[in-house]
């Protein structure tokens, strides 16, 4: 099984930053891609970010030149850098590992995920 730990998540004004760390443990050896996923009340689930083990890189067009998501393999964690926080970015943040993005949402395995509020 693979355990994935979520941390960094707070209350900021808009303008500010965060950083989220995730640390994944156990059976992680298939877990190629790790990934953010954020979600607001009465919205959807979304892919935020994701990071394969060899550092590509997708985002959502919404938090494009904000966020930033890096991966550090020897101690098995990934992270978000979040800039120029918006109200809009409020959510819970949840971190996902799996062998692909698309198979992440019905076979990944996820994070208990960490509060992000960002006042106005």
């Amino acid at each position: 099984q693979v355990q994935l730990v979520e941390s960094g998540g707070g209350l900021v004004q808009a303008g500010g930053s965060l950083r989220l760390s995730c640390t994944a443990s156990g059976s992680i050896f298939s877990m190629h891609t790790m990934g953010w996923y954020r979600q607001a009340p009465g919205k959807q689930r979304e892919l935020v970010a994701a990071v394969t083990r060899g550092g590509s890189t997708n985002y959502a067009d919404s938090v494009k030149g904000r966020f930033t998501i890096s991966r550090d393999n020897a101690r098995n964690t990934v992270y978000l850098q979040m800039n120029s926080l918006k109200p809009e970015d409020t959510a819970v943040y949840y971190c996902a590992a799996g062998p692909t993005i698309a198979a992440i949402p019905n076979f990944g395995s996820w994070g208990q995920g960490t509060q992000v509020t960002v006042s106005s």
